[in-house]
């Protein structure tokens, strides 16, 4: 069984949790994930700094954070944090919606969880085309914000 749970923890904006559950749950299925436990929680610049800081030793706020939790091979677990601040400026950078921007990064954080890295070239190209993927299917873009 799959457990999404949405956090907003973000002073003034938010995404909304039923639409953010289903999504999640839509990508793990699609990448044959039928047990896990994730968390995703909407953050700001400021706690994305600290967790980037703390965590990655990286002195700036970037826009999705991945954190695996899993011990157990049979049950994805982990966390996703969105930075809603960086999502609105990379929106008005990239010429898109606020929440096609946030569809991205939940799709993007998930991706990590189930093991898609995007440090060399080619990881960025394919985990990009997954990405393409699971926006393209209409129904699991429902909007987040």
């Amino acid at each position: 069984m799959i457990h999404v749970h949405v956090f907003n923890a973000h002073p003034k904006k938010r995404i909304r949790s039923k639409e953010t559950m289903h999504l999640v749950r839509r990508v793990l299925q699609g990448e044959c994930k039928g047990e896990a436990e994730i968390n995703v929680i909407a953050i700001h610049d400021r706690a994305m700094l600290a967790l980037n800081s703390t965590y990655l030793g990286h002195y700036y706020a970037t826009d999705v954070l991945s954190f695996p939790l899993s011990e157990d091979k049979k049950k994805l677990e982990g966390e996703v944090y969105v930075n809603l601040d960086q999502a609105r400026r990379q929106a008005r950078e990239y010429g898109v919606s606020m929440n096609n921007e946030c569809v991205r990064l939940v799709i993007h954080g998930v991706l990590h969880l189930v093991g898609y890295t995007d440090v060399t070239a080619r990881e960025k190209k394919r985990m990009t085309k997954r990405e393409n993927g699971y926006l393209a299917v209409k129904e699991i873009v429902g909007s987040l914000v």
